[in-house]
This record gives C-alpha cells, structure tokens and sequence, in this order.
C-alpha cells in the first residue's frame, strides 16, 4: 500500500514500513539494520476511525483509539493467567502514543471467534424462529436481552472490507482449523467472556456478546487484536437490565442507530456508503467509550 492509498489518519513512522490497514487499525513493521521490515514484530496502532455496518464512517471519534488500546491493555493483564497474549512493549514512537502496542507477529485464525451471554440481535430473530442461535440450541421461553446458561461460541467468517461474516457451523470450524484449534478456540472465548463478565459485573456492565482474535504460537492459542472493548463487545448497563426489551449500550450502538434513524437519511439497503455524524453523535459517542474505559478499569481516561 502506498501512502496515496492511505486511510484517513494512517501516518508515515521513521523507522517503520505500513503493511496493513484494516476497518480501524494499522500495522507497520519496524525496519531491522538492512532496511527490511521486521518478520517478528508488529507496531499495531488504533485509529480514531469507526466503522458500522460493514462501512468505515468518514466521521472520526476523538480519543477512540486511545481507549481501545487502553482497555485492551487493561484486559490483557486480567486474562494473563487464563491465555498468553500477543503483547511485547508500550514503548512506542511518540506520534502514536497511548494508542499503539509492539506485538508479537503471529499467524492468525481465520475464523471470527465470537461468544454471547444473552440473546439479542441477530441472535434474537434466529431464535424466535428455530429456538437456537448460530446452530446452537437454548432452552425455551427465551427473550430480547435474556442471559444464557453459560456463554456460546458462534463463530463466523472472516470477510473482506465491505462484505458480510457469514456464520459458521462448529464442523465448520473445525474443517477449517482443525478439531484441536477449534475445541481450544471455541473453550478459550467462552472463558473470556465468563470471567470478562464476572468482572464487568461489579463495576455495572454486562458483557452481551464479543469477539476475540487469537493467533498460534507454538500449536497454541494467543490472545491478539483488541479484546473486551466497545468496538468488539456489546456493553450493557448492569443497573438498567431489563429482559425483554433493547437495552442502554456503552458502544457504538449509538452510531447505529443514528445511521438508521429518519435523521441520516441512510438506507442500508442501497448499497450506497453512510452519511457522517453529526457533531452531536460524534461527541455522545466518544462519551460512551470513554465511560465505558472509566466504568471498567476504575481508571479516570483524562
């Protein structure tokens, strides 16, 4: 990619070759003596850009990748006991600052490993016609925002900027990982969102649904990406949970559901890319994710 292709806020490091650019993030590789980029180390740095329904906004939110390298690194440090993570320095050049980690480069899974704790979205409407979600059947007499026995794994693809993850089933996963990789996937983001939530709980959140990234190293798993933030869980307010209607989110559930009110004047069936947000929505949400960071870590974002 050269830097005429650059997304919005991509920067040219000193030191660094740009390899990646995805939804909201940017990888470079650090440049060994000979000029070469690094085989082993990756500089993964969080934009301020947002992304919904499959589009990246043309809007930023301030701070936004701030938070999510913050909390990410908050989450990394709870979970340190249950699974490795990809993490090897905060040290990193000072135009990204705060918002950017030095990570072990890893072959990643290609399977989108995601696990809910209560039903909703698409979840929902899945249930309410076949009594399951993603293949996985739960009891009866379920409804919007009901908590799970237990956490499920409802892994999807991975597909391409501007297209749709499509679900998996579990013979699915394991066709394409192997059985191994896939029991330990599928136990592994169960487990981070059980304890994830038991720690959420305390400080007023619920965790409904999130989606991890893990690469391997040496036949294992290790946790990579971001994990537990607003970009890739839904939030939820502990003191406001209320089964069997939509619930106050802590993520970019604003963003959506400005995009699909009257005011934007967007239909997602167009094929046409969203309009930006308001200043209003823009602010409200950097709000959330900062709140969400605070509520969490118990750590003031300013």
């Amino acid at each position: 990619m050269t830097h005429s292709d650059a997304p919005e806020g991509a920067l040219d490091l000193p030191g660094y070759a740009r390899v990646y650019s995805g939804k909201v993030r940017e990888l470079y590789a650090p440049l060994d003596a000979d000029g070469t980029p690094s085989e082993e180390v990756i500089l993964l740095v969080a934009s301020d850009r947002i992304s919904a329904y499959d589009y990246v906004l043309d809007s930023v939110i301030p701070d936004k990748g701030r938070v999510l390298t913050q909390l990410s690194l908050w989450w990394f440090e709870q979970f340190a006991s249950l699974v490795p993570d990809h993490v090897l320095s905060t040290d990193v050049p000072a135009e990204v600052e705060g918002r950017a980690i030095l990570v072990r480069r890893l072959p990643m899974l290609p399977v989108e490993c995601i696990g809910r704790a209560y039903l909703t979205g698409s979840g929902l409407a899945e249930y309410r016609e076949r009594g399951s979600v993603c293949g996985v059947e739960l009891p009866e007499g379920l409804t919007e925002a009901s908590p799970f026995p237990e956490p499920i794994f409802t892994p999807t693809t991975k597909a391409p900027l501007g297209e749709h993850d499509q679900p998996m089933t579990y013979a699915q996963v394991e066709a394409e990982i192997g059985p191994e990789l896939a029991a330990a996937a599928r136990d592994m983001t169960t487990r981070i969102l059980a304890l994830g939530n038991e720690i959420a709980a305390e400080r007023g959140i619920l965790i409904a649904d999130t989606k991890v990234e893990f690469g391997v190293r040496d036949g294992g798993l290790v946790l990579a990406d971001e994990v537990l933030t607003p970009d890739s869980s839904r939030f939820w307010r502990a003191a406001e949970h209320e089964v069997g209607r939509p619930q106050t989110s802590y993520d970019k559930q604003y963003v959506r559901d400005w995009l699909t009110s009257p005011e934007s004047g967007w239909d997602r069936g167009s094929g046409e890319a969203p309009p930006a947000l308001p200043q209003d929505v823009v602010d409200a949400t950097r709000a959330t994710y900062v709140t969400a960071y605070e509520a969490i870590t118990g750590r003031s974002f300013d």
